[in-house]
């Protein structure tokens, strides 16, 4: 069997962003059937949230940038950085997943895709790290196990 990182990676990466756009989608939906969502922030106008706008914007954006390079690079500074942001990644994932918990109102179908989130952070985690202690200069980081 062939163990290439990399696709593991950049496959776990994007299911992440999946799994993202569908919670941001799972929040806006009551507003298609006329109800009210909870607000984090009372704001008048796109000015007012424009904090979280951008930060929502390198939330998205890191990832995908993440994706783009672990096509183009492998070298062991980048995947030192590679880890470190999927660690920064699955404490972001808890600490929201908490805050969430903590509402007035509980909404289970959000945890639940949160929780799944958060497990392929973690499994994300371990592939990063395992990526990052492949010896230097590994140009195919290929791993034949023969069984």
């Amino acid at each position: 069997m062939t163990i290439n990182y990399r696709e593991k990676i950049i496959s776990m990466w994007t299911v992440f962003l999946l799994g993202i756009l569908f919670h941001t989608q799972l929040g806006l939906m009551p507003l298609f059937h006329g109800l009210n969502i909870t607000e984090s922030q009372q704001a008048s106008s796109i000015s007012d949230i424009s904090g979280i706008m951008w930060l929502m914007l390198g939330f998205f954006v890191l990832p995908m940038l993440a994706i783009i390079a672990t096509t183009f690079t492998d070298s062991r500074q980048y995947r030192t950085i590679h880890f470190g942001l999927t660690v920064f990644y699955s404490v972001m994932n808890l600490i929201h997943l908490i805050l969430d918990l903590l509402l007035p109102q509980v909404i289970w179908y959000q945890i639940s895709l949160m929780v799944l989130l958060f497990l392929i952070g973690l499994l994300l985690n371990f592939v990063g790290f395992q990526w990052m202690r492949l010896p230097e200069n590994n140009w195919q980081e290929r791993i034949t196990v023969r069984h």
